[in-house]
């Protein structure tokens, strides 16, 4: 893992970046703003860690089970648009477009996902796609 590039995008390696927030990677510390814990979600979806994905959601909102789609391949993330989200708000959120690669060919996620901090904890709370 040490020698990998973040599937976020960022050019840090993944040990450095996304891979110390990853439950799945039994590392899981708290993201301090929602920009890295979306970034954090997207690198689980690339490496099919649901443990992350799931921890990460709210649990009023947050589904039993979110297996990542084993016939996607999430290619890069490139965020859109941030508002709020550092350590210093209650909430935050964050536009994406995720690039992916799947039966169908190449396609793009375009969402604006919102989040709120609990405690020291950012969580995912739903988000709303654009086409």
């Amino acid at each position: 893992m040490s020698d990998r590039r973040c599937p976020c995008g960022s050019g840090e390696v993944l040990s450095e970046c996304c891979g110390r927030y990853l439950t799945g990677l039994g590392v899981g510390r708290p993201a301090p703003t929602a920009e890295a814990l979306m970034r954090s979600r997207f690198t689980a979806f690339a490496l099919g860690d649901e443990e992350h994905l799931l921890a990460t959601w709210h649990p009023d909102t947050r589904p039993d089970e979110c297996a990542p789609d084993p016939g996607t391949r999430w290619l890069h993330l490139h965020i859109d648009e941030v508002v709020d989200g550092s350590p210093f708000h209650q909430t935050g959120v964050v536009a994406f477009t995720a690039v992916f690669r799947d039966s169908g060919g190449r396609g793009e996620l375009h969402e604006r996902s919102r989040f709120v901090r609990v405690g020291r904890v950012w969580l995912y709370v739903d988000g709303v796609h654009a086409v």
